[in-house]
């Protein structure tokens, strides 16, 4: 599979190391991945749900029919005038992060509720979603989008209803950058910034990674983008590039490692 997002030129993807699955808010099983991964020829995914660990990954790295499957937890914190996105790999259960999680679990079902009752009143309809753990927002914009009485398509509801700012937009009560930090660092073998284009602000979020392990290098950004940024924090910071295809739904490998980035990853995962 060939590689899109960030770099100039493509390349094979081996390793897709950002992937939902609907344990949080995506439309893959958990049972799916890996033969989601297979038909994508992904050697390995890292399984990377919202304030969530993965019930079924009882080890930070296990294979499974010819796959590598990387226990992962993406871990959104509080980082001055704008919130981020941290990615764990090589996941364990400590009480301090499980602690967390669960009280993230139930901030996040709070929240859910809290945005559908908007959407709902705003729209006149009854949207008909379970709220539940791993609950999120394109759990909603796919409700919506599915509902027969609107025209919204999923980016749709994001653009005009539940995005950041928009009428029935709802926050998070989220840890820290450093509190956030310190519970990945203890859990996890790698911890790293996602997609540090997607922020409003890019320059102050590469800034973080002085104090993380790694950077998301290579994403399926919607627009262009120079790396050289991404580039220069990996030189400086000397950081460990990571990438993935942030997939939430069953297509993998739309962006992620080529075979010597995914062993340079997995290399510090075995260490």
């Amino acid at each position: 599979k060939e590689q899109a997002g960030s770099l100039p030129d493509p390349v094979m993807i081996a390793a897709d190391l950002h992937v939902h699955t609907t344990n949080s808010d995506g439309t893959l099983a958990p049972s799916a991945v890996v033969p989601a991964a297979r038909a994508a020829g992904l050697s390995a995914v890292a399984v990377t749900d919202h304030d969530r660990l993965h019930p079924g990954l009882d080890a930070p790295v296990v294979e499974r029919d010819g796959v590598t499957l990387v226990h992962g937890i993406e871990l959104r914190v509080a980082a001055g005038d704008q919130r981020v996105d941290l990615l764990g790999y090589g996941a364990r259960r400590t009480d301090a992060l499980t602690a967390a999680v669960d009280r993230l679990q139930r901030d996040r079902m709070a929240r859910g509720r809290a945005i559908v009752d908007l959407v709902e009143d705003r729209l006149g309809i009854d949207l008909d979603v379970t709220i539940e753990p791993g609950f999120g927002r394109p759990d909603v914009a796919r409700a919506v989008a599915a509902h027969p009485d609107t025209d919204y398509d999923p980016k749709g509801v994001f653009v005009d209803l539940i995005g950041d700012g928009k009428p029935c937009y709802v926050a998070r009560d989220v840890p820290s950058f450093d509190r956030g930090r310190s519970l990945l660092a203890d859990a996890c073998d790698l911890v790293g910034l996602a997609h540090p284009f997607r922020y409003d602000d890019p320059e102050a979020a590469l800034a973080l990674t002085e104090h993380l392990d790694a950077v998301e290098r290579w994403y399926p950004y919607h627009h262009d983008v120079d790396p050289a940024p991404v580039d220069r924090a990996i030189a400086t910071h000397d950081l460990v590039p990571t990438g993935g295809s942030d997939a939430h739904d069953e297509t993998l490998g739309v962006a992620g490692l080529a075979q010597d980035a995914w062993e340079s990853v997995r290399a510090v995962l075995d260490g």
